[in-house]
C-alpha cells in the first residue's frame, strides 16, 4: 500500500509515529513560508505541514491533485486545533513528497454548496468530479450500508440470494421494454427484463423458498426525479406466506436498515390504510400523512343544492369532495392560476374555492349555498378565518385525484410561507392495501391488472371474476413513506386454472398469446406450485429518502439524464452499418 493510514484516522494517539498518507489536495496556504495542505481522500481530511526543503514544491501543488506524503505526527499549536473533525488535533510534518497526478482547474467548485448551484447537466458531464464532494460521498457510502444492511437481514431469515437473467423474452404489458436484437437468431430480440418477477415466482416452483436479490431493471420510460431507466430493486419472493407474514418480514428489514444507516429505531407495526380510504381522504393512493388537510366528502349534503354544478354531479353518480388549507387565505391569483391548471390537466373544468377573510366567505359559489349547506361545511371541515376551502365535482376518482393534487400543492404553498413544517427525517411509514385486482380501461373496452397479472385475488371476491371484475380486491400492498411509494408486492396466483382465467377471460388476452408469452409458467404452475408471495423495493429511491434528496439521481453514481443521456459517456450514440448487419437489422431516420 502507498499508505499506512486513511486521511481521518489519525489523532494524538498517534503522535510521534511517522506515517504515509496519500489523495487529493483540498487546499493549500502559504502562512509566512510554512505551507499548509489539507489532505483528502475518502475517509476526511488531515493537514499536513510543509517548512523543510519540500515547501518550494509543495508551494507549486494545485487544489485535486493526487500527492503521498510521508511524515511524522505532531501535535498542532492550541489556537489552530479544530476539532470538529477526527484529525484537528494533530499535523503532520512531512518529509517526503510524491506528485502522483497535477489536476487542472476543475469546470465548477466541488464543495457541496459550489456543486450544489452549478447546472446538474453540468455536474453529470464531469460525474467523476461531482462524486469528490462530500454530499456525494456520503450518498455512496449510505447507499452501501443500505445494501449491506439488506443483504445481512435477509440473510438471518434463511434466504438465498439468487441472480436472474436480464437477457428475457418480451411480454409487452406495463412499462415500455427494451428490446435487443438477437445476432444469432435473425428477426428475434430479448427483452431487457422490467423486474425478475416471473423468475423469482419459477423459483417458488422450483423450491427455494425463500430468494432475494438486488435485482437490476430496465423500463424505457420518460424519467423524471424518481425515475430511472435502469434502476435497482430488492426484489423476493416466499413460500408458504400470507400478507401478514410478508408485512412483518418487510417491516423488520425496513427497522433494520434504519437503524444501520441513521441509528434511528422504526415503530413497528406500521398503520394500514385501505386503498378506498386512501383515497377518501387524501386522494391519492400513497398519502402523505405527515400533515392533515384531509379531503371529505359532502355528496349528500349537496345532492339538493342550489348550486347546480354540484347537484348534478351527485345525481349522475359522482362526488364532491373538499378540504380545508388551513391558513391559506392570503394565496395569490397567481398561485390559484397555477392550481386549476393542475386540475383541468386531471380533467377538472376548473378549480372552485372559498376563502375566508375578515369573517367574510369570498367566492363566486357562495351565493347557491343554503345555511344548512355552509354550517355543515364549517363542521366538518373546521373553518375559519384565513383559510381556504378547494372543491371537486366529478367522477369519484377523478375528484379524489383533483383534491389530493391539490392538496400536496397547498401543503407546499404552506411550506413556502413558513406555515407548515414537512421535516425530511419524519418517517410516515404506512401499508395501503386491498386495491382492487382489476381496473377498466374506457378507450379500450377492456381490463387491466392494477398490479400486474400474477396477482391473487382475495379468496372469498373469486365468484365476482366472472360478474363484477372491478369489485374484486387483490392481495396486493403497497409500502409508502412520506407521500412516495417505496414499493409494492402481492400474494401470488399459484394455481394454474385461476392464472389462466385471469389471462383469457378477464384480461381477453387470446389464448395464443397467454401460451407464447406464459406457456411455460403455466406449465410449470402444474407440477406443485407452491402459494408464495413477495415485493419489490426500489432501492434507489430508499437511499434517496436516507439522504434526504428527492432526487434518486443523487444517489446513483452513474445516472441518465431527463432525455435519457449519459453526459460524461456520451451515450446513446450511432453505431456502424457492419455492426446493423451483424444483428440482421435497419434503422429508420424519423420524420421530423
Amino acid at each position: 500500500m502507498l499508505r499506512t493510514h486513511h486521511c481521518a484516522q489519525l489523532t494524538k494517539t498517534n503522535l510521534g509515529a511517522t506515517v504515509s498518507l496519500a489523495g487529493w489536495v483540498d487546499s493549500v496556504r502559504d502562512h509566512g513560508g510554512i505551507i499548509f495542505v489539507d489532505l483528502r481522500d475518502r475517509e476526511g481530511i488531515t493537514q499536513v505541514k510543509f517548512d523543510s526543503a519540500l515547501r518550494a514544491e509543495a508551494a507549486q501543488l494545485k487544489a485535486e491533485s493526487v500527492i503521498g506524503i510521508t511524515g511524522k505526527v505532531e501535535s498542532r499549536p492550541e489556537a489552530m486545533m479544530n476539532r470538529g473533525i477526527p484529525t484537528g488535533e494533530i499535523e503532520i510534518d512531512a518529509t517526503e513528497l510524491t506528485v502522483h497526478n497535477i489536476s487542472e482547474t476543475p469546470p465548477f467548485p466541488l464543495t457541496d454548496a459550489g456543486g450544489d448551484k452549478v447546472n446538474e447537466d453540468l455536474r453529470l458531464t464531469y460525474r467523476y468530479l461531482d462524486l469528490r464532494r462530500p454530499k456525494m460521498r456520503k450518498n455512496l457510502a449510505v447507499r452501501h450500508r443500505a445494501a449491506k444492511s439488506v443483504r445481512d437481514y435477509f440473510d438471518t431469515q434463511g434466504f438465498y440470494e439468487v441472480e436472474t437473467p436480464a437477457l428475457f423474452k418480451s411480454t409487452p404489458e406495463g412499462a415500455r421494454e427494451y428490446l435487443v436484437p438477437s445476432r444469432i437468431h435473425a428477426g428475434q430480440f430479448y427483452a431487457l427484463s422490467q423486474s425478475p418477477q416471473q423468475f423469482k415466482q419459477i423459483l417458488m416452483v422450483a423450491g427455494v423458498e425463500k430468494y432475494f436479490q438486488l435485482a437490476r431493471c430496465f423500463r424505457d420510460e420518460d424519467l423524471r426525479a424518481d425515475r430511472q431507466m435502469e434502476f435497482t430493486q430488492v426484489d423476493l419472493e416466499v413460500s408458504f406466506i400470507d400478507r401478514e407474514g410478508v408485512y412483518s418480514l418487510l417491516e423488520g428489514m425496513l427497522k433494520k436498515v434504519w437503524k444501520d444507516v441513521l441509528n434511528h429505531d422504526l415503530p413497528t407495526p406500521f398503520p394500514r390504510l385501505a386503498f378506498k380510504d386512501a383515497m377518501n381522504r387524501f386522494g391519492v393512493d400513497k398519502p402523505d400523512t405527515r400533515f392533515g388537510m384531509e379531503l371529505a366528502d359532502f355528496s349528500d349534503t349537496f345532492k339538493s343544492s342550489g348550486f347546480k354544478v354540484f347537484a348534478s354531479t351527485v345525481a349522475a353518480h359522482g362526488s364532491v369532495k373538499a378540504f380545508n388549507a388551513k391558513g391559506l387565505a392570503d394565496i395569490t391569483q397567481g398561485e390559484i392560476g397555477a392550481l386549476e391548471e393542475i386540475a383541468k390537466s386531471l380533467g377538472a373544468k376548473g378549480l372552485a374555492f372559498i376563502k375566508v377573510e375578515n369573517g367574510e366567505w369570498k367566492s363566486p359559489i357562495v351565493k347557491f349555498f343554503s345555511e344548512t349547506e355552509k354550517a355543515e361545511l364549517t363542521k366538518r371541515l373546521n373553518i375559519e378565518n384565513g383559510d381556504i376551502v378547494f372543491f371537486a365535482a366529478a367522477p369519484w376518482e377523478r375528484a379524489c385525484a383533483i383534491l389530493g393534487r391539490t392538496r400536496l400543492e397547498a401543503a407546499q404553498l404552506l411550506v413556502k410561507r413558513g406555515k407548515m413544517t414537512l421535516r425530511a427525517d419524519q418517517w410516515n411509514f404506512l401499508w395501503v392495501v386491498d386495491f382492487p385486482l382489476m381496473s377498466y380501461d374506457e378507450e379500450k373496452g377492456s381490463y387491466a391488472a392494477t398490479h400486474h397479472p400474477f396477482t391473487s385475488p382475495v379468496a372469498e371476491d373469486v365468484p365476482l371474476l366472472d360478474s363484477d371484475p372491478k369489485a374484486v380486491r387483490g392481495q396486493h400492498y403497497d409500502c409508502v413513506l412520506n407521500g412516495m411509494e417505496l414499493g409494492g408486492g402481492s400474494i401470488r396466483i399459484h394455481q394454474p386454472a385461476l392464472q389462466k382465467k385471469i389471462f383469457e377471460d378477464v384480461l381477453k388476452i387470446p389464448a395464443d398469446v397467454v401460451e407464447s408469452r406464459f406457456g411455460y409458467m403455466l406449465k410449470a404452475f402444474t407440477y406443485g406450485a407452491p402459494p408464495h408471495g413477495g415485493f419489490a423495493f426500489g432501492l434507489d429511491r430508499m437511499c434517496a429518502l436516507l439522504c434526504g434528496t428527492t432526487s434518486i439521481r443523487d444517489v446513483i453514481a452513474f445516472p441518465k439524464t431527463q432525455k435519457a443521456q449519459d453526459l460524461m459517456a456520451q451515450s446513446p450514440t450511432p453505431v456502424t452499418a457492419k455492426q446493423l448487419k451483424e444483428l440482421h437489422i435497419q434503422t429508420v431516420i424519423p420524420q421530423q
